[in-house]
């Protein structure tokens, strides 16, 4: 993967160093022993099969069902799930998140950063610590979650019909552990604002000027419609849209179509990765 080159202080090494090794620390690349797949379960669950690991956290136990070497292939694109990182988005997605943030920073686009759904935080944290590395104060990282996993299809959408991420309560990341993820890094402060709620609910009474990134992480074709459609609006031109799983789930790739045609856009879509996609706003 090539290091996209630091833009406010190009002569110094030290911006660049940093966020290399936050992004490889965040999605623990290389600093994690095996390549694993894990299944989540409640604390009461006892009926371990095949002399699995069991890893204890704090909000439940994680079995894991796959295990082998570190595979940095896998890693670099968001193949596999770390057992323990912040995020599960891959080294490529990660540099997606700096590059457009550097391309803001460097040609001055207003706005803050927002991810719509979280996770474990990792993206924000490092949106943050690239906020913190150029010095920048006058920007803030919004971390919107419902903090309780995805909703059940609630029928106004085809294209959710079935959807079963609502059962994945491996996705129920509580705000609190998300505090304490940006806390481990020294990065909790004044300049991160969390939104807890169902997007639907959140989005369009949030108290956000502007956004010169968004970055859509909802999965599903409401969770993605429902944050664009209030927060589109407050992407000025020069900003980005990075949408997450516009390659991983249908239902997310089709909101985007949708909302694209709906609003005539034809800014042009670059791929990420086999599952992330971003355009910039004209």
């Amino acid at each position: 993967m090539t290091t996209p080159a630091t833009t406010s202080d190009p002569g110094s090494p030290a911006v660049g160093l940093y966020l290399d090794i936050m992004a490889k620390m965040l999605a623990r690349y290389g600093f994690e022993g095996r390549n694993v797949t894990v299944r989540f379960e409640p604390r009461s669950y006892e009926g371990y099969l095949w002399n699995l690991v069991r890893i204890a956290t704090r909000d439940r136990d994680i079995r894991v069902v796959e295990a082998g070497e570190f595979d940095a292939e896998r890693r670099e694109i968001g193949k596999d799930w770390p057992a323990d990182a912040e995020t599960m988005i891959g080294m490529k997605r990660l540099a997606n998140v700096r590059e457009c943030l550097e391309s803001v920073i460097a040609d001055g686009v207003p706005g803050d950063f927002i991810e719509t759904g979280a996770w474990r935080g990792g993206a924000c944290i490092f949106a943050r610590a690239i906020f913190k590395a150029y010095g920048i104060t006058d920007r803030k990282v919004w971390v919107a979650d419902s903090f309780e996993g995805l909703p059940p299809p609630d029928g106004r959408f085809e294209a959710d019909a079935g959807d079963q991420h609502h059962t994945k309560i491996e996705l129920a990341i509580s705000v609190e552990k998300v505090q304490e993820n940006f806390r481990r890094y020294d990065l909790l402060d004044e300049q991160v604002e969390f939104l807890k709620g169902w997007f639907n609910e959140t989005l369009a009474v949030a108290p956000i000027e502007q956004i010169a990134v968004l970055r859509l992480d909802g999965d599903m074709y409401a969770s993605t419609i429902d944050a664009l459609e209030p927060l589109y609006d407050k992407v000025p031109v020069g900003g980005y849209v990075i949408v997450d799983d516009y390659g991983a789930v249908k239902g997310c790739a089709q909101a985007i179509h949708d909302f694209r045609e709906a609003r005539g856009i034809t800014d042009e879509l670059h791929q990420v990765d086999w599952a992330g996609v971003y355009w910039r706003k004209s």
